[in-house]
């Protein structure tokens, strides 16, 4: 799964932690004028702007102290909302039997992108359900893989043709 580089994750993951929330992944998409670091938090109680502004007040100092990003980047944290995106095999162990949307780096039985039900998870291999047919998926092959919420489903939306 494409995420932020290690030494970003293992930088910002335990400051997260240690506010009390849970750090559903983090993006970084480096570009030389207009960077972007996205981190996505979560707790039981939900996640309120007052939340996101605790934690970006906190990375923030670490960042401008540590350094590890050169050049200019704007600095995002947010719930995971509803299309919740997943970064872990952990996450895909959570949420099986909801439907999931998966972008894959080459294509499986001729698909780049399948929206499916998670059927089981086995070591790195995730299994999906799209009407009729079954994809094993390795974790690695995948580049980007979120939530589909109900109220798309039902209303077709999010299709993976």
């Amino acid at each position: 799964m494409k995420q932020a580089p290690e030494h970003l994750i293992n930088l910002i993951e335990p400051i997260i932690e240690g506010l009390g929330y849970e750090c559903v992944g983090i993006d970084y998409n480096p570009h030389p004028k207009h960077g972007l670091l996205r981190i996505y938090i979560d707790s039981e109680n939900g996640i309120l702007v007052e939340d996101c502004s605790k934690v970006s007040h906190q990375i923030s100092g670490v960042l401008d102290v540590e350094d590890p990003i050169q050049g200019n980047y704007h600095l995002e944290v947010s719930s995971p909302g509803s299309e919740r995106p997943l970064y872990k095999i952990s996450q895909f162990e959570q949420f099986i039997d909801s439907t999931v949307m998966v972008n894959l780096f080459k294509a499986i039985d001729g698909r780049k992108k399948i929206t499916g039900m998670i059927v089981k998870v086995e070591d790195d291999i995730i299994t999906l359900q799209e009407g009729e047919q079954i994809y094993t998926v390795p974790f690695d092959a995948m580049s980007k893989a979120r939530l589909v919420p109900e109220y798309l489903i039902e209303k077709g939306g999010r299709s993976g043709k």
